[in-house]
């Protein structure tokens, strides 16, 4: 459980967030709602968010509002020139089992784009205040705050915000002097704990004279001590607010340290998966003096940092810990050699981008192109184009048939590996594609995945966790056990990512983009009879028709019609949620999968507010187009609230089922613009079989 971390003089959160408001003049972005939002509007059409009459707060509840309801509260136009950090003292309050509880949502709406981004989310109800931090980047485009506040399931639920603070600085930075303690958390122990000293505090056996900060004995730091230790390396943690915003630079600090050698003093970063990395460890320090640190830390992901002590016994003394700081250029002055993470993938569509095959081992991989027909799927990235194929099939040796190697990845760190494969021919599956890692000399090898049974025919995703210590290079290869049991492995869309893949799942989906995979996205069902959209994975269930997986992972979710259900010429329409206006060029791109012999109509209109009754068709296809799921790209423009319309019209028999995946809304023009508006009537290829290399 974790607890705010209190002055010893002061028991309750309200007491502490009172002296968070003290301050002559409020910087903008900022309000205290002592008497009204300050520059914070309601937005119209939403519950109001009230200010308390006799409090210091503004509040939303279900005495005004019912379950699912939303209060929005919209910033001025902000536009930091420096690094900045919102602070939000906030409480949810409510019935602790429900279901449904009530959620406060923070996001960012950049000037002149469609979605807001979600900044930070919390559900967590409290029956005392608490704190969150955020980080927002300096930057030249304007943006405004938006604060959500979406009631719960219960009678009585209600969600207040004390306090709003921007300041200059990154949120992981603290000295400490203020009540708030800038957001920093004690991992709760009953027996040792981070506490505030300094001021006119004397709780405990061991304080010290002056802080780092004002080197005062007024000054305040946070100390833990041995004195109520129980247990040998008995932790206390203290833990920051948690880093949303990447950032990467160096962490300095100040310490000091009552008895050396009686204690582990250490600090980690702690991702969302709960997996921590020690990043610093205390070796040599003066005793009784202040000690200055430093590390270089990457917080590409979301992480905490935590200072963990680990004492061992009661008379190990204390640690202070004082003026905790934050530099974006790493501690050596030297910049670490930039490492691009797009150049560690390769999509295929150009050429092999920083993959390679070694001489030795022959070009057994080919990166190739199959038309598009009904009968063979094509590429994953669009349908339409190119990828790497081991051509077994052509070998008389078994054995393994050839390495493709991707670029260099950086020792000491963690990232996630994703890549789309896929099968033809094989009769046994086991090992036939294998992922191994390289070291830098290309002899020192490892095994990280390799293939079990899996369906053939179908584009599947995999991830794979990689963290070394040197430098490595990844390497697919497909490997033929005998000549009579040969086949094709493919792949497709190779992409490394910073983190674990768990952590990056957990990570808010960006706005604009749905996979289905979780939910419906906000779209909408326009009634008609039998005439519906389905969310569903796997094969659809009239066969000859549809799809055999998603699009996103083979696996997973994706809507289609069910044209069993329907009569000709039927339609289902799934509806965006509204879509701001703003200038210049939108782009749409989703994948849709169209494969049937009585294929009917996919069509996506534009519809405009206070236009009633018309929409502009954007882009139509008519009739089967591939097995595969093919890529489309949709140019817009609209100065008006607006809302995009996925049309599906049944087709002349039962073998007429539409699908659509991955649908993704993107400001300014589309990178590729070969698909755009062609009325077309079939997809087929003349020769169904052909390859090209």
């Amino acid at each position: 459980m974790l607890l705010l971390v209190l002055y010893p003089c002061v028991l309750l959160l309200s007491c502490k967030v009172v002296l968070f408001a003290e301050g002559v003049e409020i910087s903008s972005g900022s309000c205290t709602f002592e008497n009204s939002t300050c520059a914070y509007k309601s937005a119209y059409s939403f519950l109001p968010w009230t200010v308390n009459s006799e409090g210091h707060y503004i509040s939303v509840d279900t005495l005004y509002g019912t379950s699912g309801q939303k209060a929005v509260l919209v910033s001025p136009d902000l536009q930091p020139d420096e690094w900045s950090c919102l602070k939000l003292v906030y409480q949810i309050a409510g019935s602790e089992s429900s279901v449904n509880p009530s959620k406060l949502n923070v996001f960012i709406q950049p000037d002149g784009e469609s979605f807001d981004y979600l900044l930070w989310t919390a559900e967590e109800q409290s029956d005392s205040w608490l704190i969150s931090s955020i980080d927002l980047r300096n930057t030249s485009k304007k943006y405004k705050i938006i604060i959500e506040g979406i009631l719960g399931a219960d009678e009585v639920s209600s969600i207040a915000i004390f306090e709003l603070k921007m300041t200059t600085g990154y949120c992981i930075e603290c000295d400490f002097e203020e009540n708030h303690l800038c957001g920093y958390m004690n991992s709760w122990n009953p027996n040792v704990n981070w506490f505030v000293g300094g001021g006119n505090i004397r709780n405990s056996h061991s304080f010290l004279p002056k802080d780092h900060t004002l080197n005062s004995e007024i000054g305040h730091y946070m100390y833990v001590d041995s004195v109520y230790v129980k247990a040998f390396q008995e932790v206390a943690q203290l833990i920051s607010p948690l880093i949303i915003t990447p950032i990467s630079g160096c962490l300095s600090f100040y310490y000091q340290i009552q008895q050396e050698g009686s204690n582990d003093f250490m600090v980690f970063t702690r991702d969302l998966h709960g997996s921590y990395e020690e990043i610093w460890k205390m070796k040599e320090a003066r005793k009784g003096e202040w000690n200055f640190a430093e590390v270089d830390l990457n917080a590409l992901l979301p992480v905490e940092v935590i200072f963990e002590v680990a004492f061992n016994g009661v008379e190990a003394g204390y640690v202070a810990l004082d003026d905790i700081s934050f530099s974006p250029e790493s501690c050596s002055g030297q910049k670490e050699p930039d490492f691009n993470l797009m150049d560690a993938g390769c999509d295929f569509e150009n050429d092999l981008c920083q993959f390679h095959q070694e001489s030795k081992d022959g070009s057994s991989w080919h990166r190739v192109k199959v038309k598009p027909n009904a009968y063979r799927i094509g590429d994953h990235t669009t349908g339409m184009g190119s990828f790497m194929l081991a051509n077994s099939r052509f070998t008389s040796q078994p054995g393994y048939l050839g390495r493709l190697y991707g670029p260099s990845l950086p020792g000491n760190r963690q990232f996630c590996l994703r890549f789309f494969y896929a099968f033809y021919g094989f009769s046994k599956m086991s090992d036939i594609l294998a992922v191994y890692l390289f070291e830098e000399n290309l002899v020192v090898q490892e095994k990280i995945w390799s293939v079990r049974d899996s369906p053939k025919g179908v584009w599947l995703e995999a991830e794979i966790n990689i963290n070394k210590p040197m430098p490595c290079k990844v390497a697919f290869v497909s490997w033929c056990k005998s000549f009579w049991d040969c086949g094709l492995a493919a792949l497709d869309d190779v992409s490394v990512s910073f983190g674990s893949c768990q952590t990056a799942d957990r990570l808010p989906p960006s706005p604009g983009k749905c996979t289905f995979e979780k939910n419906d996205c906000g779209f909408q069902q326009e009634w008609q009879r039998r005439g519906m959209w389905h969310r569903i994975r796997g094969r659809t269930p009239t066969s000859y028709t549809g799809p055999t997986g998603d699009h996103t992972s083979g696996v997973g979710y994706y809507m289609y019609i069910e044209a069993t259900h329907m009569v000709y010429g039927q339609k289902a329409r799934l509806i965006s949620r509204g879509l701001r206006a703003i200038p210049g060029k939108q782009c749409l791109t989703f994948f849709y999968h169209m494969y049937g012999a009585g294929t009917g109509l996919l069509n996506v209109y534009l519809r405009k507010e206070s236009v009633r009754h018309k929409e502009t068709l954007l882009w139509s296809r008519r009739g089967e187009q591939s097995i595969s799921w093919l890529r489309a790209q949709v140019e817009y423009e609209s100065d008006m609230q607006h809302q995009i319309i996925f049309e599906a019209v049944r087709g002349i028999s039962i073998r007429s089922d539409v699908a659509i995946d991955d649908i993704v809304f993107q400001n300014g023009h589309c990178k590729d613009t070969g698909d755009f508006f062609i009325l077309q009537s079939s997809g087929y290829s003349d020769d169904i079989n052909e390859i090209e290399f």
